[in-house]
């Protein structure tokens, strides 16, 4: 016990040497006591005590360990990887926990890839994006209001874009088995026209007007009853905005749960225009953003 304390305190060798016989060190531990260990971690921090030794690498792959990373019907959205074949399922069935915590992590696509989700690294539930495709659009297929129109600063590759309209209104859903937990949806928006040019980004607010007349009101609702109402102006021309919609709480992961969701400004007195659509995302709540500012809108 003397020689284990003195090489977790940095003993030198002749030290520890005269302490007992013989020095004890992280490698020596036993792989269950390093599982335990892990269990405590949220997954980045198990890949990284994983480089340490050896204990902690084999640790890291014991199923059990991964298990409980994984939402708890990691099952079902596993039916959404490898296809819906007989190679497909089989995989599915030979795969160990760590490699389906590992796929379940990188972008899922399912909805004609207009949708796609991924399990949130820290919280042990999903994050889901949904392109401006797959959402529905008043006026959409007139070039005269809107475009499709491609850029990299979309994970989908493209948004929508309003030159100007009377009646806005963007209308969405999308029927999922959510894991447990709180989720909040936002509005991925930006107002003005950005292009790139000799490497740079420009941005153009030609066609903004009409967000500072009337506010934007914003509804969320689910099958099991829940609603959220909310409204607020669209504001900060040049850069990509979130603007929360509402929350909702999810609390069978084995039923289904539909969500509905929109996004007006139906006041015909005026126009409006300018206005990027890009996704709609659904994060755990209280998901921090690094790059992007959320808005919280008023009630």
């Amino acid at each position: 016990m003397g020689a284990w304390v003195s090489v977790l305190l940095g003993m030198d060798g002749a030290e520890a040497a005269a302490a007992g016989p013989a020095a004890v060190g992280l490698g020596d531990l036993p792989e269950l006591c390093a599982a335990q260990v892990l269990l405590r971690l949220d997954p980045p921090e198990i890949c990284m005590l994983a480089r340490l030794n050896h204990a902690f690498r084999g640790a890291a792959g014991a199923d059990f360990v991964w298990e409980a990373k994984l939402p708890e019907n990691y099952s079902y959205l596993m039916e959404f990887v490898g296809g819906n074949g007989d190679e497909g399922r089989r995989r599915r069935r030979r795969a160990g926990k760590k490699e389906i915590y590992a796929r379940l992590a990188r972008p899922v696509p399912f909805g004609d890839g207009q949708k796609e989700f991924w399990l949130d690294k820290s919280k042990g539930m999903i994050c889901m994006a949904l392109s401006s495709k797959a959402l529905v659009i008043t006026g959409i297929d007139d070039r005269r209001y809107w475009q499709h129109m491609p850029t990299s600063e979309s994970r989908f590759q493209s948004v929508a874009y309003l030159q100007q309209i009377w009646w806005f209104e963007v209308v969405g859903e999308v029927d999922f088995c959510f894991p447990v937990g709180t989720y909040s949806l936002y509005f991925r928006v930006h107002l003005g026209k950005f292009y790139k040019r000799f490497g740079r980004r420009h941005c153009t607010s030609e066609h903004v007007h009409g967000w500072d007349k009337k506010p934007v009101r914003f509804q969320l609702s689910t099958s099991d009853g829940q609603q959220a109402l909310s409204q607020c102006y669209l504001e900060e021309p040049g850069s990509w905005v979130l603007y929360h919609a509402g929350d909702f709480v999810s609390s069978k992961p084995d039923q289904p749960m539909k969500l509905k969701f929109s996004m007006a400004q139906i006041d015909c007195t005026h126009t409006k225009g300018g206005l990027c659509i890009d996704s709609v995302l659904i994060y755990p709540k209280g998901k921090g953003f690094q790059q992007e500012r959320v808005v919280r809108s008023l009630k």
